[in-house]
């Protein structure tokens, strides 16, 4: 469905008035949701789903998986979150996944980042290049 730029704009603005301290906070977004509804103004419905699919990428953006080639220990886990954390704030929802083809090293996806130190990524890398 396309939508107009004014519920676009609207729906980003409500979108960070939902916000607090640059992260989502629920129970603004449920306010603003409920106040949308009720009040109903012109193309409420394209602004409401403008609304979800921020609310969507933003949700997408907080999810973090983590694949090694072999199983990660305690520790590393701990220390990869804590560095994860530092750059991308804290709450990240982590999943972990083992791929023997990864060789050696980490593949981590946050969001749509994808941070790529495994060895058979920097194989792949080399063959392109040449």
């Amino acid at each position: 469905m396309k939508i107009s730029k004014i519920a676009a704009a609207t729906a980003r603005r409500l979108f960070g008035l939902c916000q607090t301290a640059g992260r989502l906070d629920d129970a603004k977004l449920r306010t603003a949701m409920t106040g949308l509804v009720e009040a109903k103004p012109r193309d409420y419905s394209a602004i409401l789903s403008a609304l979800q699919r921020l609310v969507r990428l933003e949700l997408e953006s907080r999810k973090v998986t983590i694949e090694s080639a072999v199983e990660l220990d305690l520790a590393s886990r701990e220390r990869v979150v804590a560095g994860l954390a530092k750059q991308y704030g804290p709450d990240l929802e982590v999943q972990y996944q083992t791929t023997p083809s990864l060789l050696g090293g980490l593949r981590i996806r946050v969001g749509n980042d994808v941070l790529d130190g495994s060895v058979q990524g920097r194989l792949d890398r080399f063959v392109n290049a040449l």
